[in-house]
């Protein structure tokens, strides 16, 4: 098996025809064995589509993968991401989809599991009404919220030692201000439906999860070779996972 390994093509390989419409889920994970995959998959097709081996998750891997499909004349019609900044202006010129299950993360983080204040709490029920809103409907959801606690927001506090001002509330400030920032992108799935835009990576996070439970039962492997089996596994003609 592992002579086999040694002679993987590990270049990405996309076997669809040129001028093939496209609509991705991006991200990148990281192995225990210290490289990462940035990778493109197309859910309508179950197919991984394009992949490069990363040290860290950067816009010029996205800018990359672009690039390299659209020269061999892929049309990207969308993309998926999880809202790593930076990220969403390498896809210009595409439809941009922001993973609802990452922007929840992204609330949480600056609110907690249970935040404790009225305001905080309030919020982090709000996020959780994201994948059965619209995007008029979460607009109104959040301008009531803000318009209830503007003046709470509003509040500073003085540092005695330096003498400098800063907001009382700035983790609820800025949940609030990532959903404001992302919103024009959390439902580009219900404006364009005849292209079955996932609103979330969920498919791909699962995808990664059986790729890294897969490769542990080959623990002994060298990480070259690892990753050559990574490559035969996306080379392959499918996955079941929708």
């Amino acid at each position: 098996m592992q002579l086999k390994l040694d002679e993987v093509e590990i270049k990405p390989v996309v076997k669809l025809n040129p001028g093939s419409e496209l609509v991705l889920v991006c991200d990148t994970t990281f192995f225990s064995w210290t490289s990462g995959l940035t990778v493109f998959r197309e859910p309508r097709l179950k197919r991984i589509i394009w992949w490069k081996e990363v040290g860290s998750e950067t816009r010029a891997v996205y800018a990359l993968g672009k690039e390299q499909l659209e020269k061999n004349g892929f049309q990207i019609k969308a993309v998926v991401l999880d809202g790593r900044p930076g990220i969403r202006e390498m896809f210009k010129g595409s439809l941009v989809q922001m993973c609802h299950f990452h922007q929840k993360q992204i609330v949480q983080r600056y609110l907690t599991n249970r935040p404790k204040l009225p305001a905080g709490q309030e919020l982090k029920a709000l996020v959780q009404t994201l994948p059965y809103s619209s995007e008029t409907e979460l607009t109104k959801k959040l301008t009531d919220w803000f318009s209830k606690w503007s003046e709470f927001l509003k509040e500073k506090t003085t540092n005695p030692d330096t003498g400098k001002w800063f907001y009382r509330h700035k983790r609820i400030r800025s949940a609030y201000r990532s959903l404001m920032t992302n919103l024009p992108y959390l439902y580009t799935y219900q404006k364009y439906p005849e292209l079955n835009i996932p609103n979330t990576t969920n498919s791909l996070d699962g995808y990664f999860n059986r790729l890294k439970g897969l490769l542990n039962v080959h623990r002994g492997l060298s990480p070259k070779r690892r990753y050559r089996m990574i490559v035969e596994i996306f080379k392959g003609k499918g996955d079941s996972r929708s």
